[in-house]
């Protein structure tokens, strides 16, 4: 469990909190705006825990008080939760941090799950958190693109926090990852032509191959979600039995959970940069597909313009694919205009108060 320490000191801060249980001294760190201590792991579920906090009012006077509580049985009833961030891996630039729940998170209870969830860069880029409608994913971005060579580190410290309707987190959940080179792909429906940009200069020109009318791509900003050097398209299941097929495909770059990609496609080689003929997928030939396939990382952004369809939120790590004006709408928490530099927490705290048993 995941519980903080703060204080009850009227507009005061906490600056010095010791935690021990069993005699062995607890990890830890004060909030930025001093409201509540957070202990860097959960503590254990029915456990007997000693504090000492230390507190500053607005006046100056400090007040030092003892507590000692037992945490909470392990709930039953948990939140299942994810984080699609792998330990010291490189991803492209517009990676997002993306935190998924299972079932979503109420509006209702949005903020203080938020206030939860941690993120620091280096160097330091402001940042702010998105939901999507129905709760189930938030991203965390930058205004702008990261950039090259930030580090990432995340905590989304949720285990045994109440999150909604009488349910808790069931896990802390952390990474620290690199963000590698500016690597863009910017695909271009009048032209039918993928240009490939590294480090902002122009290093490839494809020809592609889009939706066709009844099946268009998406049109907007997205990022590479997985890849898949070989796999298998099915779908079978589709209502439409035009739609129906089992393919073999090479050098798969999925862009959307509605099953668009990026994949090689030698059956349209004659059709790429003059007709779509695909079901929503970007087609390229295979050697075009193998390259970019190797210069690519998680990530990095492809921008589709002027297709039929608009790119739905939600439909894959869409964080980029608004203004910044917009994206802050979805936080559950207020959001500071930029700063000139900073702003690596994701929100302010909750609070816990000394003397008293805190929840999880």
């Amino acid at each position: 469990m995941s519980t903080e320490i703060g204080t009850t000191v009227t507009g005061g801060k906490v600056t010095d909190v010791t935690l021990t249980t069993d005699g062995a001294k607890v990890a830890g760190s004060l909030r930025e705006d001093g409201s509540s201590w957070v202990p860097a792991s959960p503590l254990k579920y029915s456990k007997k825990y000693d504090a000492t906090v230390t507190a500053t009012g607005t006046s100056g006077e400090v007040q030092t008080k003892t507590t000692s509580f037992t945490t909470m049985a392990k709930p039953g009833s948990q939140i299942g939760s994810g984080l699609y961030l792998f330990d010291d891996m490189i991803y492209g630039v517009a990676m997002p941090v993306v935190v998924e729940f299972s079932p979503g998170i109420p509006k209702k209870d949005r903020a203080a799950v938020q206030r939860r969830m941690f993120v620091d860069t280096a160097p330091a880029q402001p940042g702010a958190w998105h939901w999507v409608d129905n709760g189930t994913q938030a991203y965390y971005r930058a205004p702008e693109y990261w950039q090259p060579e930030t580090k990432l580190t995340v905590r989304i410290a949720l285990e045994g926090i109440p999150l909604s309707n009488g349910r808790y987190g069931n896990v802390d959940r952390k990474a620290s990852v690199k963000i590698g080179n500016r690597f863009e792909m910017k695909v271009d429906n009048a032209t039918k032509q993928m240009t490939v940009f590294e480090n902002g200069n122009l290093v490839r020109t494809m020809p592609v191959s889009l939706g066709k009318k009844s099946t268009p791509s998406s049109s907007g900003t997205m990022v590479v979600m997985e890849k898949k050097e070989t796999t298998v398209f099915d779908t079978s299941d589709d209502p439409n039995p035009a739609n129906r097929y089992v393919t073999d495909i090479d050098f798969a770059q999925r862009l959307t959970w509605g099953g668009e990609y990026i994949h090689a496609a030698p059956w349209s080689v004659a059709q790429q940069g003059r007709t779509n003929v695909s079901h929503g997928c970007v087609n390229l030939s295979t050697p075009n597909a193998r390259w970019l396939f190797e210069k690519t990382k998680t990530g990095d952004p492809v921008t589709v313009q002027g297709t039929e369809r608009k790119l739905a939120d939600g439909n894959g790590w869409t964080a980029w694919n608004m203004s910044w004006a917009e994206f802050v709408k979805g936080s559950a928490l207020p959001v500071p205009d930029l700063p000139a530099a900073g702003g690596t927490s994701a929100g302010p705290t909750a609070e816990a108060t000394p003397g008293a048993t805190p929840g999880p």
